[in-house]
């Protein structure tokens, strides 16, 4: 008996080129797209690792725990690296990236997560590409959790190597990522000794067995499902226009915002700005006294499947995620979530 998951022809050559084309459309980029089989840590890691090593000083911003994990990498790679963390009830700014370009001039490597869907916050890519580019540093943005939820133009940006993945806004699988590599990050991965060779985090080995030979013969056999899941979920973006796609993201923040603060009981949005909140998740404050996990499990044990998570690690006391995105990015879910918030939170209050 046949399966449709199972008996699959073989994803062709061709095939994976046309998706990997997809997404460069999807990107509006010019710049050679890889698609890794793996989740997007991979090409994330793979990045850091390819174009960083001994003699890199390298600019790891920090606004959630993604950035602290890049910091780690950069310094397992030899690189010299500068910290800039801001509080995670924000944004960095295009000022406090200069900043750190004039106390460390020779920063050559930058690196930054667009949104931080853990903690709500996006950051002004756009402004922070042309501080970087005026210093002729290289750029790699972590753009997994914003591609779908708010434009994300590397070419226009100026970033050097920007990671996507499909499962948050773009309603697509987690197996498989991609990354967009410009000329200037081909050159300076081939010219780093450190940068993996032989490995499955080699971007340079995708660059050698792939991009170069025309993309006519695969490195290793692809993730089929997955694949097909990351074509399906590009056809459907296509269908409807990235411009829709995005708007229902916004129109689902703007939502959950206002929705907490007119919900009232002491809820209040944990990035203070809007303009600073990330259209992919919004993070809310709980009142003091209340323990926000506490009130996360009570609202799902009301309304099993609804998108809301505590904070991670310390922030579960503290912090709740309304995640509005793919699929959950309607309003009709901010607001069943909020319904089941506003319940729990009395409940955890009155006992």
């Amino acid at each position: 008996m046949t399966h449709p998951f199972l008996d699959l022809a073989p994803l062709s050559a061709a095939r994976f080129a046309e998706i990997e084309d997809r997404v460069a459309r999807l990107l509006d980029t010019r710049q050679d797209v890889v698609i890794m089989q793996g989740e997007a840590l991979l090409p994330l890691e793979g990045a850091i690792r390819g174009a960083a090593g001994p003699g890199t000083v390298a600019l790891n911003v920090i606004t959630g725990p993604y950035g602290q994990t890049f910091g780690n990498w950069l310094r397992d790679c030899g690189a010299t690296v500068v910290d800039l963390a801001v509080p995670f009830h924000t944004a960095v700014s295009a000022e406090q990236i200069q900043e750190a370009f004039d106390e460390h001039p020779a920063i050559d490597f930058v690196s930054l997560v667009h949104a931080e869907a853990a903690t709500g916050n996006t950051n002004p890519v756009a402004e922070i590409g042309e501080v970087v580019r005026r210093h002729g540093a290289l750029f790699h943005l972590d753009a997994v959790a914003s591609v779908g939820a708010e434009p994300v133009v590397p070419d226009a940006w100026g970033v050097d190597l920007c990671v996507i993945g499909a499962q948050k806004a773009m309603g697509g699988p987690a197996g498989v990522s991609a990354v967009s590599v410009s000329e200037r990050a081909w050159a300076r991965m081939a010219a780093n000794p450190g940068a993996p060779r032989r490995s499955y985090l080699s971007l340079l080995d995708w660059k050698e067995r792939w991009v170069d030979g025309g993309r006519k013969t695969l490195p290793h056999a692809p993730a089929q499902l997955e694949m097909l899941a990351l074509e399906a979920c590009l056809e459907r973006i296509e269908a409807v226009g990235l411009d829709t796609v995005t708007a229902r993201h916004a129109a689902a923040a703007a939502a959950a915002r206002a929705g907490a603060v007119a919900l009232g009981g002491g809820l209040e949005p944990y990035v203070y700005e809007e303009r600073e909140a990330a259209p992919v998740a919004t993070t809310l404050r709980v009142p003091a006294g209340v323990v926000a996990s506490e009130v996360v499990e009570r609202a799902l044990a009301a309304g099993p499947g609804l998108p809301l998570a505590a904070g991670g690690g310390a922030l579960a006391k503290e912090m709740i995620r309304v995640n509005h995105y793919g699929a959950d990015a309607r309003v009709d879910v901010v607001e069943a979530c909020l319904t089941a918030l506003g319940t729990a939170l009395a409940e955890v209050r009155s006992h």
